[in-house]
């Protein structure tokens, strides 16, 4: 067993509580804020990192530099992956109030109904599409306004991008060319097609689970944020979660919970907890010294998330986002967003995005297709001062329900050292084949006649890399992660699934995990949308109320 120090008591009056949730990120906020809304439950919040007010996580355009900033993040990584020629990936995720969802891009997606239909159908009622709609809209401040499918009085604020006006309209004809249509909302039921998604943004600024759910609940007395604090093991005492031991300060405390503990760190680190409580793969806790509580072997395994094929062309007009990056032009741009909110600023440069399908063989869209245009090198420029990166488009296309599966395991007996994570990204033939598929179609689309005048060359892979062989190589090189891990904690229902279909962990009392790691398969599209409805449906269970 490993040996750890007596944890240090707070004062009586605040080392107890109702219901303590381990995460302050897309879940977690929204668990908080929903179980706080009764005065008589005392909820504590519990986050490794700490606040979120900073510009760079407001601005929507700085997402990309923002997941790289070290003071709003983990610092995880894969391992090397064997299936792409051993390359470590940088798998960012959120340390910091709002989790994800403040570093994340931002944008709106649900996935189609038939995700969570697939959940229903496997045995778990009440995870239907039409049972989890009333989570969507509840969650959701549309601009559509109110409707079956959208609601318009919830926290989270869902806006609209802004056109290009070239590039979208060119792109739209292009996906025609090529059997695509035109569609103007990605969350209906069954989303098919090219156009334009929703984002969390408003009036200019980021819309996270902290500022939409976690801002206006602050002042309430029976609500406890501490920040700057790291869980490292769930207290078990006769079978049943009773507290949180954690560390601030490098000191150690406990928070007890008369009621229920709720996990909610992300598909990486929830399992990394409940294995360091005791709750996981025997054999792989009996030999790091630490005791087990309950064998659940499904703990950390089943990771999946979406790989990313990228297909790059140098732009045939100097119409893209390079040229708001000149620095005269940036720095007005950043004032003017910072005084209104409008602008540049506000927005990501995303060109087009469709939902399709890889081939005939498949019965629905397993494709997600994004163009920028904007270079992923790019960079603030200025004549003879610095070179920027030039005028570019990227292509890239995420795999939506890959066969491969990796996992998450322990490092160390040590609770603040990084959990092990191997993605295995295509370690499956058929996921492969698929991307490979997708860097041809993304050569025919840059190709077609509506895009052609856009497009002047292919950067990378390049024209020379035609065969099979060479796109593979390309694809060893270049895949990355989506960033949208989920299911190591899946709910199920067999008695081998690490959570039943009330999300409560088996075989430990008054212990659930609510974010996506829940997932038992990776839903269609991005996952903080779910996560938001998981955390959702999760408070009423917790509360044994009926969706409303």
């Amino acid at each position: 067993m490993t040996k750890t120090s007596q944890p240090s008591p707070l004062a009586a009056h605040e080392s107890e509580c109702d219901f303590v949730v381990v995460g302050a990120g897309s879940a977690g906020c929204v668990l908080a804020a929903r179980l706080s809304e009764d005065p008589a439950n005392k909820v504590v919040l519990l986050e490794a990192g700490g606040s979120d007010r900073h510009p760079m996580i407001a601005m929507p355009l700085m997402w990309m530099r923002t997941l790289a900033m070290p003071q709003f993040g983990w610092g995880t990584h894969s391992e090397p992956e064997p299936h792409l020629g051993g390359r470590v990936q940088d798998l960012p995720r959120g340390k910091v109030l709002g989790g994800c969802s403040s570093i994340n891009g931002g944008m709106y997606i649900r996935g189609a109904a038939a995700d969570y239909d697939g959940w229903r159908d496997a045995g778990l009622p009440g995870w239907g599409y039409d049972d989890v709609l009333p989570y969507f809209r509840r969650a959701e401040a549309s601009w559509r306004g109110e409707s079956p499918l959208h609601g318009a009085s919830g926290p989270l604020r869902a806006t609209p991008l802004r056109k290009h006006p070239e590039l979208y309209s060119a792109f739209i004809r292009a996906a025609a060319e090529l059997g695509y249509p035109e569609i103007d909302d990605f969350n209906v039921p069954a989303p098919e097609g090219f156009g334009l998604p929703d984002c969390n943004v408003h009036r200019g600024r980021r819309d996270s689970s902290a500022t939409a759910y976690l801002d206006p609940a602050r002042g309430r007395a029976n609500l406890r944020i501490e920040t700057d604090v790291q869980a490292t093991r769930i207290v078990i005492e006769q079978g049943r979660a009773v507290g949180v031991e954690f560390r601030r300060d490098g000191q150690p405390y406990v928070m007890r919970a008369r009621r229920e503990v709720i996990i909610a760190a992300g598909a990486f680190h929830s399992p990394h907890l409940l294995m360091h409580s005791g709750i996981g793969p025997a054999a792989d806790l009996a030999a790091l010294g630490i005791a087990v509580v309950h064998d659940s072997p499904r703990v950390g395994a089943n990771l999946q998330d979406h790989p990313i094929a990228l297909n790059f062309w140098e732009a045939a007009r100097p119409n893209t986002f390079e040229r708001d990056l000149r620095m005269d032009r940036l720095a007005l741009n950043l004032a003017w967003w910072a005084l209104t909110g409008k602008g540049t600023p506000a927005q990501s440069p995303l060109s087009v995005q469709g939902f399709m399908r890889s081939g005939a063989d498949q019965d629905r869209p397993d494709i997600q297709f994004q163009i920028s245009h904007v270079s992923y090198a790019a960079q603030p420029w200025f004549p003879l001062l610095r070179k920027g990166a030039g005028h570019a488009l990227s292509a890239g296309a995420l795999l939506l329900n890959p066969r491969s599966r990796g996992g998450v395991s322990l490092a160390s007996p040590d609770p603040l050292d990084l959990p092990r994570i191997r993605l295995n990204f295509l370690a499956e033939d058929d996921d492969r084949r698929r991307m490979r598929a997708m860097v041809r179609f993304s050569r025919a689309f840059f190709t077609s006649d509506a895009a052609r005048p856009f497009a002047a060359r292919e950067l990378g892979p390049g024209p020379d890399a035609d065969t099979d062989a060479a796109i593979d190589g390309w694809l060893d090189a270049t895949v990355m992660s989506g960033a949208h891990p989920t299911s190591t904690c899946a709910m199920g229902s067999s008695p081998k699934s690490v959570l039943d279909g009330q999300l409560r962990v088996r075989g430990v009392d008054g212990l659930r995990v609510a974010d996506c790691s829940v997932m038992p398969n990776i839903i269609r599209g991005n996952t903080n949308a779910p996560a938001v409805m998981i955390a959702e449906k999760a408070s009423d269970l917790i509360l044994g109320k009926a969706a409303s």
